[in-house]
């Protein structure tokens, strides 16, 4: 199946798509922020500059877009054109993450994953308990 845009249509789409302020990451920030606690935003000096630190409890909030990252939910599709290069890409992201994470950990912080999918307003009440437990 080919693509419905253009090269340069599918070049604007793409170079719009943003790495910082996401939805689901703005969603975890409002919930972390109404629980009351306070963290900073995408810290250059750790591994994979996390997106959420919380530096007195030495604990992270990583927020995973479920496409770029690999979850497997079925917001994962990987695209039908190019195949071969969309897995290699999106296979290496996974890689780097698992990485990140094992150096996070070696240095002693504690690492929450927040996918995409878990920030619908269906499963906010969830993934606040869950929060709150990581955080406590």
């Amino acid at each position: 199946m080919t693509d419905t845009v253009s090269r340069s249509e599918r070049s604007r789409i793409m170079a719009a798509v943003k790495g910082k302020d996401t939805m689901p990451e703005m969603v975890v920030r409002r919930l972390v922020h109404a629980m009351g606690y306070r963290y900073r935003l995408h810290v250059r000096g750790l591994p994979g500059t996390p997106d959420m630190v919380f530096p007195r409890l030495r604990k992270i909030i990583n927020i995973h877009g479920c496409f770029w990252h690999l979850h497997g939910c079925p917001r994962c599709r990987v695209p039908s054109t190019r195949r071969r290069y969309w897995t290699t890409k999106l296979h290496r992201n996974a890689e780097r993450d698992k990485q990140t994470s094992r150096k996070l950990r070696q240095e002693g912080w504690h690492v929450l994953v927040v996918w995409e999918c878990q920030t619908t307003p269906q499963k906010r009440e969830r993934l606040r308990r869950r929060i709150a437990k990581f955080l406590a």
